[in-house]
C-alpha cells in the first residue's frame, strides 16, 4: 500500500479524483481521504446517505470525508488495517499534517498556484518546524514562468520542506474546469474534452506514483473515457 500526501491551499479535489480514476482503470483499490476544511467532495462526489463522517464510492474510487485520523476511518470501516492499494490525502491543515503521519508517506506533494493566498497559506499549513518534509511541487500556472517558481522557492525558504527536482505542471485552463464541472453535473469522470496539457500533467504524476502503469494504458484510457 503506497500513501500519497498532496498538501496546500490550493483546490486539489479534481486532479484527484482523475488520477484515481487511472488508478482504479487499471486495476488498483483506491482511497481519497479528504481532511480539508470546506470537504469539496462532499459535495461534488454523490453519496447516497452523507454524515458527518462517511466513505462513499463514485466509480470505483473510494472517498472518505470527515474523518480526523486514518484510524477513525479504520474503525469505521470495521477493519484492522485498510486494504488499498494507494491512499490519497487532501490537506489544507497544519494538524493533519500529525494526524495523518505524513512523515511516513511513500510521497508528498505541495500543490500550488501562484496567487499570494496559494502560496502563503499552502506555506502555512506545512509550517516552520526543524523536521523537514521532502516534498515534490505540483505547480498550476496559465503560463509558467521562471520567476514563479524562484519566488515560491524564496518564500518556502524557512519552511519545513526539503524540495525535490521533480515538479508537475498543470495548465490553469478555463476550458479544463468547464468540462469538470460538466462532468460533475453528470455524475461521471471523463478524459475525453479535457486540455492535451491537463492530461500531460495527470500521466506524469501516474509515472512517478505507479510506474506499473504504462504510458500506453493510460493513453487508451484518455481516448476511451
Amino acid at each position: 500500500m503506497k500513501k500519497i500526501g498532496f498538501i496546500g491551499a490550493y483546490d486539489k479535489t479534481n486532479m484527484l479524483i482523475y488520477l484515481s480514476k487511472i488508478f482504479v482503470e487499471s486495476g488498483f483499490k483506491v482511497l481519497v481521504i479528504d481532511t480539508t476544511i470546506l470537504q469539496k467532495s462532499r459535495y461534488t462526489i454523490p453519496a447516497i446517505s452523507p454524515s458527518k463522517c462517511y466513505i462513499t464510492s463514485h466509480e470505483g474510487i473510494d472517498v472518505a470525508i470527515g474523518f480526523e485520523t486514518i484510524d477513525e476511518i479504520k474503525h469505521y470501516a470495521g477493519v484492522q488495517e485498510l486494504d488499498y492499494d494507494y491512499i490519497l490525502m487532501d490537506i489544507d491543515q497544519n494538524e493533519k499534517i500529525k494526524d495523518l503521519d505524513i512523515k511516513n508517506n511513500d510521497a508528498n506533494y505541495f500543490v500550488t498556484g501562484f496567487d499570494d493566498y496559494s502560496l502563503r497559506r499552502g506555506l502555512e499549513i506545512v509550517g516552520k518546524n526543524e523536521e523537514k518534509i521532502q516534498m515534490s511541487k505540483i505547480l498550476f500556472s496559465k503560463h509558467m514562468e521562471k520567476t514563479e517558481e524562484e519566488y515560491l522557492n524564496f518564500l518556502s525558504f524557512y519552511y519545513a520542506i526539503e524540495w525535490t527536482k521533480g515538479k508537475i505542471y498543470f495548465p490553469f485552463d478555463e476550458g479544463d474546469e468547464s468540462i469538470i464541472i460538466e462532468n460533475q453535473r453528470s455524475a461521471r469522470i471523463s478524459f475525453r474534452e479535457l486540455s492535451l496539457q491537463y492530461k500531460d500533467g495527470l500521466m506524469q504524476l501516474v509515472e512517478e506514483i505507479a510506474p506499473e502503469i504504462k504510458g500506453g494504458t493510460v493513453k487508451k484510457m484518455f481516448k476511451n473515457i
